[in-house]
């Protein structure tokens, strides 16, 4: 059959060509699938996902958030540990494994927490879990002591495992909830300064490059973050990191007196975002990774210092950067794939079996969080206008997403 779809070159053109086939062959309902105004992706990888099961249902469970992921195109993803009970040793992992095994519709990768109920005071039981887990994080806190990292990356580098750091020093919060900048001067908010992120990424790469560590760095937000990593990636540190779509594409000045504007680290300046921006286009930023964490309504109605920290994001990810970063010139739609999918599978070693996403990148939809399988509502892009739509996800061959105009053989 020839394949009129277009494909994006990369290392997983043949498989993804190949599993795209294989699909039309099995199903006929997806032949209009097969021509030029749509898009044939392997499967996107987000490393870093909050799906709060066990311990949180009512905020995300694993059942919606993998029904979420695919309707973003993505089929892996890896889930944080700041669950409850937190995955720190063998009986709370096979917990949430058990979930995974029997709710999830992609391939999860679970995280084991660096230490004991992510309290930052002992190690969790490491050599139990790490044959189950990705690597390991405390994501959602920052380690404070340098000792406890220093003995944290010795020991991961022993299991061959990468340390995820959430880095945020805690004397530095001084209460704060936005950027402490612009906006929160002029608006009266208690601000987080940019220290408390990059000064604990000054120390761990610093602790990387003496014990040798794989280590990589959720959620950076700042110039001095990108710089830091940059001169640690030109001195041959081991390390990787990751930004969200909401960092390269949103600044304070986009804020609003709403908690969908709330996140962590927060939303900084102009001048942070095009650092930023200027990061994933010299190959300092590896990755980009949502930190999709969603929150009930009530959590997130009680505006910028009230509501719970966090955002949904697997569902607007792919058509926000298409948007905002490659009909703009800013970076190709090969780059974009390489950042969403090739390059987390490559630092993580993450398979892509028969996974494959199909989009029709120019159509034009207004985001409505209604429609979101997530749980999670809560959205700083709610009523933009963006482009591109998912029609099809394919995980270990078969479909965990179509539009309804797929699953009622229309065409569109």
């Amino acid at each position: 059959m020839q394949l009129n779809a277009g494909f994006i070159k990369n290392e997983y053109s043949y498989l993804v060509q190949a599993s795209f086939a294989k699909s039309l062959d099995a199903d006929p309902s997806l032949l209009a699938l097969n021509n030029s105004e749509y898009f044939v992706f392997p499967g996107f990888c987000d490393v870093h996902v909050h799906f709060r099961e066990p311990g949180y249902f009512y905020k995300e469970s694993i059942k919606t958030g993998s029904r979420a992921a695919a309707h973003g195109g993505y089929t892996a993803v890896c889930t944080m540990p700041n669950l409850n009970p937190v995955p720190d040793c063998k009986k709370n992992l096979d917990i949430q494994l058990s979930i995974i095994n029997i709710e999830s519709e992609i391939n999860i990768y679970p995280y084991g927490a660096i230490t004991v109920g992510e309290r930052g005071e002992r190690l969790s039981d490491m050599n139990a879990i790490y044959q189950k887990v990705v690597a390991f994080s405390d994501d959602g806190r920052g380690i404070q002591s340098e000792a406890l990292m220093r003995e944290a990356m010795l020991k991961s580098k022993s299991l061959n495992k990468i340390i995820v750091a959430h880095c945020e020093d805690n004397s530095l919060l001084a209460r704060g909830y936005i950027h402490k900048g612009k906006y929160a001067l002029e608006h009266g908010h208690r601000g987080i300064c940019s220290e408390s992120e990059w000064k604990p990424i000054e120390r761990d790469l610093k602790l990387a490059a003496e014990t040798g560590c794989a280590y990589h760095v959720c959620h950076i937000s700042c110039k001095e973050s990108v710089d830091l990593i940059r001169k640690a990636k030109k001195a041959g540190v081991d390390v990787t990191c990751e930004t969200a779509p909401h960092y390269l594409t949103l600044d304070e000045n986009d804020l609003k007196e709403e908690g969908r504007f709330k996140m962590n680290p927060p939303l900084r300046s102009a001048e942070d975002r095009l650092a930023l921006v200027e990061g994933i286009c010299d190959g300092t930023i590896d990755i980009i990774a949502t930190d999709h964490a969603p929150h009930s309504a009530g959590e997130k109605d009680k505006g910028l210092e009230g509501s719970a920290f966090g955002i949904t994001g697997l569902e607007t990810a792919f058509p926000v950067l298409y948007t905002k970063l490659v009909k703009e010139n800013i970076i190709s739609l090969e780059k974009l794939v390489e950042l969403l999918c090739v390059n987390p599978r490559k630092r993580f070693s993450i398979p892509l079996g028969r996974d494959f996403t199909v989009w029709k990148p120019e159509e034009i939809f207004t985001v409505d969080s209604a429609s979101f399988l997530s749980k999670g509502k809560s959205t700083p892009y709610e009523g933009i206008s963006l482009s591109g739509k998912c029609y099809l996800t394919v995980c270990n061959g078969k479909a965990v997403y179509k539009t309804e105009e797929l699953k009622n053989g229309k065409k569109n």
